[in-house]
């Protein structure tokens, strides 16, 4: 059995970003093995916020290659997203990873994946995960029709994603950059 699930979204408006994620860890797919897990976190000391979803193992893999890469190129997040992306591409066991993860700092925003994929979401929110789509069209419908502020629309619609998404709960954690 694989332990898997979650749901994290991301808004930048107004200069800031939130990255915001649920504590659910689901055990196969009928069971919430935990509830008040920690996907979101601050890396780089501090300059670097990213949330993880996926296989726990597979997440965490990821979360620390990416922080080795912010450490060799000196917190630069989008050489670093790159480099492992590149790192992915040419590594066997690497390329196997069922993850995401969501980064950013003060400047950018990047979706990367498990397989190698470094993404910039064109309207500054994105969400991935098990409930990511519902997170995503909330998070999508706030920021375009209220003046909530980037971490209120990341929360909410998480909110909103835990009420439709059996993988999803509301037990939220956000960090701002």
């Amino acid at each position: 059995m694989e332990f898997k699930g979650t749901t994290i979204c991301a808004v930048k408006k107004d200069g800031v970003t939130a990255i915001a994620g649920d504590g659910q860890v689901t055990l196969g797919e009928s069971v919430v093995f935990k509830n008040n897990a920690v996907k979101v976190r601050r890396i780089y000391n501090g300059n670097v916020v990213i949330g993880f979803a996926g296989t726990v193992s597979d997440a965490f893999s990821l979360c620390e290659r990416f922080e080795a890469m912010l450490n060799k190129f000196s917190g630069n997040l989008e050489r670093s997203a790159v480099e492992l992306a590149e790192q992915w591409r040419r590594d066997q066991a690497g390329r196997k990873l069922e993850a995401m993860m969501i980064c950013a700092d003060k400047e950018s925003l990047l979706i990367v994946s498990g397989t190698g994929e470094v993404i910039e979401p064109d309207d500054g929110v994105c969400a991935i995960g098990s409930g990511g789509n519902y997170a995503l069209a909330a998070a999508r419908a706030l920021a375009e029709e209220t003046d909530y502020s980037a971490d209120q629309i990341a929360v909410k619609a998480l909110k909103i994603a835990s009420r439709i998404c059996i993988f999803t709960n509301d037990n939220i954690k956000c960090e701002t950059v």
